[in-house]
């Protein structure tokens, strides 16, 4: 992916000296539960919750610490800082265009915890977007586990992680994320884990039309790097994390989609960087996602 010598985004916010003040005990205990429920694909809000009454889980004020940042890591931020600025641009023009505003979130970086409007959350939720704040929280490791663990190594994979977590903030900008909850507080679990599918889905549908922008715009996509982002989305379907920590799958806890499903959507998002054919996965059948 192409994206050295460019402009970095100024809301980009690091917090990965600060350290929270350790509280309570059971707090490895709890980090292996949150590990183990992140990979059978909770809600990242459900993780921070969790984390947040369970001081055990690293719930506290957090302070400024030890931090030394090494070259491979200070890139990764550099990194970081020119995608989410690509998603700026990307975003604004597209809401311009709909004679609507965009309002431009902040990354918060943080080190292993972090405490967000959402409550409390250990690195081990994952990248996530909070709607309380508006902000996308990233622990830059992610990226180390993305190529290790879950095999899916590459700059536009990293970039495809960041443009969905914009994607949630797009859905909040718009109502979405409000009316799917509300449609889930009114039915049962098994369908409100099928409106959540749709809703992780339409985020990676929305990465994938900043990818179709950010190409147009500045030719981003090096030989290799759509098959980085499928390999990506792949690998972080719920079919597939399933497998590898249960043995079996059960399709009806599904919350974010399955393998097939995340390569689908963010393809289709590529393909056309067209917003709107996102809307296209409320009204389709569950079984033809």
């Amino acid at each position: 992916m192409r994206w050295k010598g460019r402009r970095q985004s100024e809301n980009v916010e690091d917090r990965r000296a600060m350290s929270p003040k350790a509280a309570g005990i059971g707090g490895l205990g709890m980090l292996v539960i949150l590990v183990i429920m992140w990979l059978l694909g909770a809600d990242p809000r459900q993780l921070a919750q969790i984390a947040q009454n369970n001081p055990g889980a690293g719930g506290g004020q957090q302070q400024q610490g030890e931090f030394q940042e090494t070259p491979e890591e200070r890139e990764l931020v550099e990194f970081v800082g020119v995608v989410l600025a690509d998603t700026e641009d990307v975003w604004s023009e597209i809401f311009r265009e709909r004679g609507e505003e965009y309002v431009i979130p902040k990354l918060i970086l943080f080190r292993e915890r972090v405490q967000s409007a959402c409550g409390f959350a250990s690195a081990a939720t994952g990248p996530f977007y909070c709607p309380a704040d508006s902000q996308v929280y990233l622990d830059v490791s992610f990226f180390k586990q993305m190529e290790e663990e879950l095999r899916a190594p590459g700059d536009l994979a990293q970039a495809y992680v960041i443009a969905h977590e914009v994607g949630h903030h797009v859905q909040n900008l718009m109502g979405i994320s409000d009316r799917v909850h509300q449609m889930q507080g009114r039915v049962g679990e098994e369908e409100g884990n099928r409106l959540s599918v749709r809703l992780e889905l339409q985020a990676d549908y929305f990465a994938g039309v900043w990818a179709h922008h950010a190409q147009q715009n500045w030719n981003i996509l090096e030989r290799g790097d759509i098959e980085e982002a499928l390999r990506a989305a792949t690998a972080i379907g719920d079919d597939r994390l399933q497998e590898q920590s249960r043995g079996y799958v059960v399709p009806e806890s599904f919350t974010h989609g399955t393998s097939e499903q995340r390569a689908k959507w963010f393809l289709k998002g590529l393909e056309t960087g067209n917003m709107s054919g996102g809307d296209a996965l409320f009204d389709l059948d569950y079984e033809d996602l």
